[in-house]
C-alpha cells in the first residue's frame, strides 16, 4: 500500500470512527421511521443522512438508507447490534448494520485485460474508493506488475472449465483467508459456478461490455457493429446463476457512428466499462444499494 493511500484510509477512518449505515426493507406499514428514530435517540445517536423509498405506500416493500453518528460507536457497536434486533422482529426488517470503522476488504478477480483493474486500483491510490484491496486473483499474469507496485498481494490461478472446480476452490480458500466482504469482477472472463455464486450471494459485482439486456454473451461489439448501433454501452450488475441477468447496479452509453468499426467500439466501450463498474462497486461499500427480487435501490 502506497504511503498517500494509507495516509487517505487512516484519515477516512478517524473521520467516520463514530459513524455506522443501517440499510432496511420490509413491508411497508405505519410506524417504521419512527421507531428507527427512536431507537437511535435512545443510543444517543445524531442521524446525518436519510433516504428512504416505497414501492407503494399501502402493500408495497420500504426500504430505507440512515448514516447516523454517536459518540464511542466503536464500544457500542454488539450492543447496538442485539438492541436493533427487536425492532427488525417487530416490523420483520432485513437489516444491515454496518460501522465504518471497520473498512470492508474487497478482492479483484481479472484476466487479460486490466483497464478495469487499472481505474480501481487508481481510484482506491487516489482515496475515491474506500476500501481495502485485499488480494487480486487472476487466470493471466497481465495484472501483476501493476498490483505488486501498489503491494498488494497477487495471484495468478489458470482457470478453463476442465478444472473449474479445483480453481474455485482454491479461489474461495483465498477469499476466506482474506475475509473479503466484496468481489468484483473486473472483466474476468470466467463462468462462476452456482456453488460459487451461492456462497457469495449479492457480493459479487461483474461489468459487462454491453448495455444489457442487449447483446448478452460473447462478442457483444462485434454484433452492436453488424446491428449498427449508434449507442453502446456497459452494465454492472451483481451475479447470479442466469448469466449475465443478475440484479442491474449501473449503466451507461456512449455515441457511436457508422465510421466505427469494430475496434474503435471496443475502445471506447473500455471507457464507459470502467466508470460504470467504479460507480457500482463504490455505492455497493457505501452501502447504497438494496437487493429486491431482482432489481435494486440505489440511493
Amino acid at each position: 500500500m502506497s504511503s498517500y493511500s494509507n495516509e487517505q484510509i487512516q484519515q477516512y477512518l478517524t473521520n467516520n470512527q463514530n459513524k455506522a449505515r443501517l440499510l432496511v426493507s420490509c413491508s411497508d406499514q405505519p410506524g417504521i421511521v419512527s421507531a428507527i428514530s427512536t431507537f437511535l435517540f435512545e443510543q444517543g445517536a445524531n442521524i446525518v443522512e436519510s433516504s428512504q423509498y416505497t414501492t407503494d405506500p399501502s402493500e408495497g416493500t420500504f426500504f430505507l438508507r440512515i448514516v447516523f453518528e454517536a459518540p464511542g460507536m466503536k464500544e457500542k457497536e454488539a450492543e447496538i447490534r442485539e438492541a436493533f434486533n427487536d425492532i427488525g422482529e417487530k416490523f420483520s426488517m432485513k437489516w444491515k448494520l454496518t460501522f465504518l470503522s471497520n473498512l470492508k476488504k474487497t478482492a479483484i478477480f481479472a484476466s487479460k485485460e486490466v483497464h478495469c483493474l487499472r481505474e480501481l486500483i487508481y481510484q482506491w491510490e487516489s482515496g475515491d474508493l474506500m476500501t481495502d484491496i485485499a488480494l487480486v486473483i487472476s487466470n493471466h499474469e497481465t495484472g501483476r506488475e501493476i498490483v505488486e507496485s501498489f503491494g498488494i498481494p497477487f495471484y495468478y490461478i489458470p482457470a478453463n472449465k476442465d478444472i473449474r472446480k479445483e480453481v474455485e476452490a482454491e479461489q474461495l480458500r483465498l477469499l476466506e483467508e482474506y475475509e473479503v466482504d466484496v468481489i468484483v469482477l473486473a472483466r474476468y472472463m470466467q463462468i462462476l459456478t452456482p456453488d460459487f455464486v451461492a456462497a457469495h450471494p449479492s457480493k459479487i459485482i461483474n461489468i459487462h461490455h454491453s448495455f444489457l439486456p442487449a447483446f448478452i454473451g460473447a462478442s457483444p461489439h462485434k454484433r452492436a457493429y453488424e446491428r449498427g448501433v449508434k449507442l453502446i454501452g456497459a452494465t454492472s450488475h451483481y451475479v447470479t446463476d442466469d448469466l449475465d441477468e443478475g440484479p442491474i447496479i449501473e449503466q451507461d452509453v456512449i455515441r457511436v457512428d457508422h465510421r466505427n468499426g469494430v475496434r474503435d467500439l471496443k475502445k471506447k466501450g473500455r471507457l464507459i466499462e470502467r466508470s460504470v463498474l467504479t460507480r457500482a462497486v463504490k455505492w455497493d461499500i457505501e452501502d447504497r444499494v438494496i437487493v429486491h427480487e431482482n432489481k435494486t435501490i440505489v440511493f
